[in-house]
C-alpha cells in the first residue's frame, strides 16, 4: 500500500504484480484491501487499486465535486503513472466511475470491465436504496446466499482500533457514496455511454438484489463493443462470492 500525491489530493493505492497495467476501482462500501481476487489478478498484471477521493484516508475533492470530477481525477492518476492505455475494472460505484472515465478519456482505456455497475436508472426496474436498507436486508440484497457470505478479513484500508473508529470509517465512506448514488444513482451516464470506444465486458452476478441483471443488458445496448457475462451463484460481489468464475471471465476477456 502506498500514498500518492496528485495535485491537492493524497490517494491511498494498493498495488501488486507486474506486466500489463490494470486499474481497479472499488464499490460504494469501501476498498477491498488485500483481497484474494486482486492478488490473483496481479499474477499476470500490474494492478493498482486506489481508494476513491473521500473514502478512508484518501482526501476529498472540494465540497460539491461530481462524477465528472472523479473521472478526471482518474484520468490524471493514469497519466501520472505513464503507462496508458490501461485496462480498467470497476465494481458497483467504481463501475460508474470507470464508465465515465472510458467515455471522456477513451485514449486511456484499452479494455473496460464493468462489474455489477451503478450509473443507470430504468423506470421499469427501480433500484432499492442501499442507504435505506437495514443491515440485514442489505446483506440479503448483496449476496446470493447470505448464510454463506464470506466475512472479509480486516485490511489496512479499514480503520484500525475499536468498533467506534470502524463505525466512523464506514459512515464516512457511505456519506461520500451518497454524493453519487442518492436519491438515485443516475448522473447522466446513459447520455455518455455511446462515447465509450473500448471493448467492454459487463460482468453481473445473477442474484444481485441491488442491481437486477436487466441493467447489465442496458449497459451493453449503449456501448458498441460490449458483451455480458452473467455469473451464477453470485450476487452484487461476484469477485468474492464466485471468485473462480469471475476471474475466468475477466482473464479470458483481457487476454
Amino acid at each position: 500500500m502506498t500514498r500518492e500525491k496528485l495535485g491537492a489530493l493524497e490517494v491511498r493505492v494498493w498495488s501488486g504484480g507486474s506486466g500489463a497495467p490494470l486499474l481497479y476501482l472499488h464499490g460504494f462500501e469501501q476498498h477491498p484491501g488485500d483481497a484474494s481476487f486482486l492478488n490473483r489478478l496481479a499474477r499476470h498484471r500490474e494492478v493498482r487499486a486506489p481508494e476513491h477521493p473521500g473514502f478512508g484516508e484518501s482526501t476529498a475533492l472540494e465540497e460539491n465535486y461530481d462524477v465528472i470530477d472523479v473521472a478526471l481525477h482518474y484520468r490524471r492518476l493514469i497519466e501520472s503513472w505513464r503507462s496508458a492505455p490501461v485496462d480498467v475494472v470497476g465494481h458497483s460505484l467504481g463501475g460508474m466511475f470507470a464508465a465515465e472515465l472510458a467515455a471522456i478519456s477513451p485514449h486511456l482505456v484499452r479494455k473496460l470491465v464493468l462489474v455489477d455497475a451503478y450509473g443507470l436508472w430504468l423506470d421499469d426496474h427501480p433500484l432499492p436504496d442501499p442507504f435505506a436498507l437495514s443491515p440485514r436486508d442489505l446483506e440479503r440484497a448483496k449476496w446470493c446466499d447470505p448464510a454463506k457470505a464470506p466475512t472479509p478479513e480486516p485490511s489496512a484500508f479499514e480503520a484500525n482500533g475499536n468498533a467506534e473508529a470502524l463505525a466512523i470509517f464506514r459512515a464516512q465512506n457511505l456519506g461520500t457514496a451518497t454524493k453519487f448514488m442518492w436519491p438515485i444513482p443516475d448522473r447522466g451516464l446513459s447520455r455518455r455511454l455511446p462515447y465509450v470506444k473500448a471493448p467492454t465486458l459487463i460482468v453481473h452476478g445473477e442474484a444481485d438484489g441491488l442491481i437486477p441483471t436487466g441493467y447489465a443488458d442496458a449497459f451493453a445496448r449503449s456501448i458498441s463493443e460490449a458483451r455480458v457475462a452473467i455469473i451464477r451463484n453470485a450476487g452484487h460481489l461476484p469477485m468474492v462470492e464466485a471468485e473462480d468464475q469471475f476471474l475466468a471471465a475477466v482473464d479470458q476477456f483481457l487476454s
